[in-house]
């Protein structure tokens, strides 16, 4: 869904992934934060990190999936706000990759685009190698098998260009990017 507020584009996520689900809520000294049930999540369209209230009869575990658009929500109540990776619980952070990974899996046409139309950023850089584990190399035998024939799946582009687990090097593109650790965004949208 899309909202345009004074001429700028504001995308927000539709539906999210269970990272952490806290039953008695969360000390904090933001303001506007409402007690009982916490839940953290990332979105499954821009991968954003979201902190967000449930209701109180309703228990969420790790790897659901909650609607948090903005039409009438069931297991939430109230969208606390967008958090950076340091808020995130430990919990949060060590499910991240599992379920960033889950999202992955489950839109691969989406990532199997991104392989085969990916360009340039810079003069002495391709997109292909800011994701982890693809060097020149890689990125061109990529280049190469995609002028072929497009890539079909993960397991097309792990067959043609033996490149190792795809999806797991996407998600460890996205957790770069999520904590901060690249100058470049592919995949999420900046804070």
């Amino acid at each position: 869904m899309e909202y345009k507020e004074r001429g700028t584009r504001q995308l927000y996520e539709i539906y999210a992934y269970v990272i952490d689900f806290l039953p008695y809520g969360k000390p904090s000294s933001k303001p506007g934060y409402r007690p009982g049930p916490v839940i953290q999540i990332v979105g499954e369209n821009y991968f954003t990190l979201l902190e967000a209230n449930v209701r109180n009869s309703v228990t969420l575990k790790v790897h659901d999936r909650v609607y948090v658009g903005k039409n009438k929500r069931e297991e939430v109540t109230y969208i606390i706000g967008r958090i950076g990776y340091d808020e995130l619980t430990t919990n949060a952070k060590m499910e991240l990759a599992n379920v960033v990974e889950r999202i992955v899996l489950s839109q691969e046409e989406r990532f199997m685009s991104f392989f085969n139309t990916s360009q340039a950023v810079t003069p002495r850089m391709h997109s292909l190698e800011l994701i982890p584990g693809i060097g020149k190399k890689y990125m061109w035998q990529i280049i190469d098998e995609r002028e072929k024939r497009r890539f079909t799946s993960f397991e097309d582009l792990q067959k043609r260009v033996n490149i190792p687990h795809p999806a797991r090097l996407i998600t460890k593109r996205i957790i770069e990017e999520l904590s901060g650790e690249s100058k470049y965004r592919l995949f999420t949208r900046a804070s």
